[in-house]
């Protein structure tokens, strides 16, 4: 009986199939993601808890603009970091988009 036989794989086994591939690319694609937004998250963190409220002593001792370093941070900084982290990553997911082939 072809039910019983255990050399043809079930449907929802893992084995390989036509859905095998876009599953490794959508696992693929998720962790690149979650890699990137990770990296982003902690590097506005730093500059905006770091920069701005841990560090400020240490860089108030530098200005910039008139204004003390860790004041200017913690003001403005963060918010300029914060803007360019949004542009670098519409520019890197379009890349990773156009790499899995999910681009519109």
């Amino acid at each position: 009986m072809a039910d019983n036989d255990p050399s043809v794989p079930e449907p929802n086994d893992g084995g390989p199939g036509p859905d095998s591939e876009t599953n490794q690319n959508e696992k693929a694609y998720w962790s690149e993601n979650l890699r990137l937004l990770w990296t982003l998250m902690v590097i506005w963190f730093a500059v905006s808890f770091g920069a701005g409220i841990l560090f400020r002593e240490f860089l108030d001792q530098f200005s910039l603009g008139g204004y003390p370093l860790g004041f200017w941070f913690a003001q403005q900084g963060s918010i300029y970091v914060f803007v360019f982290l949004i542009f670098f990553y519409t520019a890197k997911m379009k890349k990773i988009e156009r790499k899995y082939d999910l681009d519109d």
